[in-house]
């Protein structure tokens, strides 16, 4: 087109072109131009700039925002977590580029509103008061737990460190908390921890019978619908003096009183027992104060003497040993066993050995006698040495049964044998351990007889008379046990709950489809048959151990006992069973108790083993059940039966006793020292 208008302007009349027209088309040339140059100049701009946000946003790690360009602007849009975070991806893109150009189009995600936090409390109480700490709800909460700590009156006050919030409490959060506030109440000296998914409560009993009862008490407050872990520990008792007293004589064999150090030398005590002719459940406590480590050595020996010698009485107090034999047992019987008791007994003890004699001769007039009544009211009849025994004495038994319980109608009389007083107030101590009974001194013996509701009272007497009366003194103890009377009968021991569950697996085993960890549908009735025996058993702690035979991997067969032992957990949970105190622990091939090279020794070693914790032996029925398990079965127990038979059946009543059960009456030598003991 130019070139054409050029063309007529040449051939115009003038024949040349007006120097206006050129000017005009140059400097319209040289405009277009500059635009063109300044278009690309705004893209290489607005590529570079949005490049350089990119990047230096990418960099920063945020990747929620986007980066346009238009022109000089870039436009930054997206949605940023929060507004800190929105204004500083703008200030980072403001320090890439000059911040006038950057237009702000981000959004930012809407606040949540705001979890309400977890509340809990902790409960520490002891002797030196009670301390409250955590968080609780607003409402009347705090009021509720300060009031029960002050209910308490311990007497070293209340420490309150507790804080609220004004959030509404979760679900569960009222039924453990009122659990918690109970248990803080029963337990003297404890640490309760409540929160809305569990309690966990640790606690100190003063002994073993007060541990059955609070850990019974506490499984019958908790609530169902939130976990609690109960943990009730008893301190070993100290026994002072050291006793231990076995009889045989025409009504069997049998302890008077039984103390051990350890877990250990109580089954060996127990079984040389056993062994002696002792039938049914017996009581050995285990405590601290031994004058020697070789304790059930020492009685091991001592009982089997009196089974040697055939009728007598041994009895150990501390490092003192006194033996007694019947008036049936032959001298040269006596003088051959005695020596070998000597010989065998480690050098600490001392032994003390007497022969009875038949004798047609009277027991003389001198006697005392204290009566206690099922209504708790003793009278006390008899000789006294003078007013000051007698005014001791009283006092002593209102102290003992209670003011306004006493009756003393007893006479005074200075001629009575030496040692009077002391075997008095013994008796009277050793009475005072029975519901009702009588108390007979004599210048030759004490006797103690009567009822008693607590399964430990006739070794206490053993021991208390043991200690007063001294080496080579001779007393009778005929106590009988009336389970009525105890408070604690109905509660099973562990070892008592362990022995059940081994009689339910004896029968059969529970068992599993072919490499499934789902319980077989046959076996459900031995479930509800052990969920039955463990519902009386509060927080036992065992351990359900799965095993498998030797076929498949090594991993894969733990990994197979290990689901299975869960299974079994887990059905005992459904069936109400308290599985706080147990564990499922899965050990595979390991342990077999057959050989895996046979098909029913692979069948033997597929099993599921409960097993006391903390207990010196597995729990279960030995090998040799008399029957062997049921085809198909993949589970069994095992248990250590002497202990079993040590802790099953029920005690012998010796209140019909009538022979003596005496001690020597002078002491040879003094006891040697205890030996020092490592630590």
């Amino acid at each position: 087109m130019p070139q054409r208008l050029l063309a007529k302007l040449s051939a115009g009349s003038s024949g040349s072109v007006p120097q206006s027209l050129i000017a005009v088309g140059a400097f319209a040339g040289a405009g277009l131009i500059a635009a063109l140059a300044a278009w690309a100049s705004a893209v290489v701009i607005e590529g570079r700039s949005e490049q350089a946000v990119s990047s230096a946003l990418m960099d920063a790690g945020i990747t929620w925002a986007s980066v346009d360009a238009d022109g000089l602007q870039l436009t930054m849009a997206g949605t940023a977590p929060n507004e800190a975070a929105r204004f500083r991806a703008v200030n980072l893109a403001g320090s890439v580029i000059d911040a006038s150009r950057v237009r702000d189009m981000l959004d930012v995600t809407p606040v949540k509103a705001i979890e309400a936090p977890r509340f809990s409390v902790e409960m520490l109480r002891n002797d030196d008061g009670i301390q409250l700490i955590g968080l609780l709800p607003e409402g009347d909460a705090v009021a509720r737990l300060k009031d029960a700590a002050a209910a308490l009156n311990t007497g070293a006050g209340v420490s309150d460190m507790l804080e609220t919030a004004a959030y509404a409490p979760p679900d569960q959060w009222e039924a453990a908390f009122t659990f918690g506030i109970e248990a803080l109440k029963l337990l003297p000296r404890s640490k309760v921890s409540i929160a809305a998914d569990r309690v966990h409560i640790t606690a100190i009993a003063d002994s073993a019978s007060e541990q059955r009862r609070l850990e019974s008490e506490l499984a019958r407050l908790k609530p169902e619908s939130v976990p609690v872990t109960i943990e009730v520990t008893a301190p070993r008792p100290v026994l002072t003096p050291f006793t231990l007293r076995f009889v045989l004589d025409a009504q069997g064999a049998r302890f008077d009183a039984c103390s051990a150090d350890t877990d250990r030398a109580r089954d060996r005590i127990l079984a040389a027992g056993a062994t002696a002719g002792v039938a049914g459940k017996v009581t050995c406590t285990v405590g601290l104060g031994v004058p020697s480590p070789s304790w059930a050595e020492a009685v091991g020996k001592g009982i089997d003497a009196v089974k040697a010698i055939g009728a007598g009485t041994i009895t150990f107090s501390d490092a003192d040993v006194s033996l007694v034999a019947a008036d049936t047992v032959q001298q040269a019987d006596f003088d051959r066993v005695v020596g070998e008791l000597q010989t065998a007994l480690p050098k600490v003890f001392s032994l003390n050995a007497t022969l009875e004699r038949k004798t047609d001769a009277a027991r003389g007039p001198a006697e005392f006698t204290a009566t206690l009544s099922e209504e708790g009211r003793v009278e006390l009849r008899g000789r006294l040495t003078d007013e000051l025994l007698r005014g001791a004495v009283d006092s002593f038994a209102q102290a003992r049964f209670g003011v306004g319980n006493v009756y003393t109608a007893t006479r005074l009389d200075e001629e009575l044998p030496d040692g009077w007083p002391i075997r008095v107030l013994a008796g009277l101590e050793s009475l005072g351990e029975l519901a009702q009974g009588k108390l007979v001194v004599r210048a030759d013996t004490v006797e103690i007889e009567g009822v008693t509701g607590s399964q430990s009272a006739r070794a206490r007497i053993s021991q208390v008379l043991s200690d007063k009366l001294g080496q080579g003194q001779t007393f009778k103890v005929s106590v009988r046990y009336d389970e009525e009377l105890d408070p604690l009968a109905a509660l099973p021991t562990p070892q008592e709950c362990a022995a059940e569950v081994a009689t339910v697996l004896s029968a059969r085993k529970i068992t599993f489809p072919p490499g499934s960890t789902e319980i077989d549908g046959s076996t459900t009735a031995i479930m509800d048959a052990l969920a039955e025996v463990l519902e009386d058993c509060p927080a036992i702690k065992m351990e359900i151990g799965g095993y498998t035979d030797s076929q498949g991997s090594e991993e894969g067969n733990r990994a197979l006992s290990q689901a299975r032992a869960e299974a079994v957990l887990v059905a005992l949970q459904g069936r109400g069973v308290d599985v706080s105190g147990m564990v499922a622990k899965g050990y595979g091939e390991a342990d077999p108790i057959s050989d895996n090279d046979t098909a029913p020794g692979r069948e033997a070693n597929r099993r599921i083993a409960f097993t006391l914790l903390g207990q010196p032996a597995p729990v279960a029925p030995q090998a040799g059940a008399d029957a062997p398990p049921a085809s198909g079965a993949e589970g069994t127990a095992a248990t250590d039966g002497p202990e079993t038979a040590a802790i099953s059946g029920e005690s012998p009543d010796f209140s019909g006793d009538e022979s003596p059960s005496v001690a020597p009456t002078e002491k040879t030598r003094r006891p040697l020292a205890r030996p020092a003991r490592d630590g």
